[in-house]
């Protein structure tokens, strides 16, 4: 049976969640910048461009290498929904002059620092266990 080579099966290491939302973070993270660099006063908007970019890699190599592990799972979801709520909260802040909720960039933060704490919290278990880290 021969396997189509664009589809990823189940006893594949991949999370196409987590590429995906690499991707539309690294996009976002792009078109966020490209338009901090023609508005004036753009620094929230390059901001928010950095942190997208800054972090859709680590979700990627995540995503690539963590389909059947939970702990990494929850650790690139939690950068992922952080990084999307601090940049969501400055792009809206500096293009409609909108505040999503009070303390929206600050929340975001934590759940990104969250995130990074359960990424070590994952390789320090893995490494315990003996487990390789896919």
């Amino acid at each position: 049976m021969q396997q189509n080579q664009y589809f990823i099966d189940e006893s594949s290491i991949y999370h196409p969640a987590l590429i995906c939302a690499a991707g539309l973070m690294g996009a976002a993270g792009v078109a966020a910048g490209a338009l901090a660099a023609h508005q004036a006063g753009g620094g929230p908007l390059e901001t928010a461009s950095h942190y997208l970019l800054f972090h859709a890699g680590p979700v990627l190599a995540i995503g690539l290498n963590s389909y059947k592990s939970k702990l990494f799972n929850v650790a690139a979801s939690l950068i992922v929904i952080g990084a999307l709520l601090f940049s969501v909260d400055l792009a809206l802040r500096a293009l409609a002059n909108v505040k999503p909720f009070a303390l929206a960039a600050p929340a975001g933060g934590i759940i990104l620092i969250l995130g990074w704490l359960m990424l070590a919290i994952a390789v320090i278990f893995r490494s315990r266990t003996g487990r390789p880290l896919r």
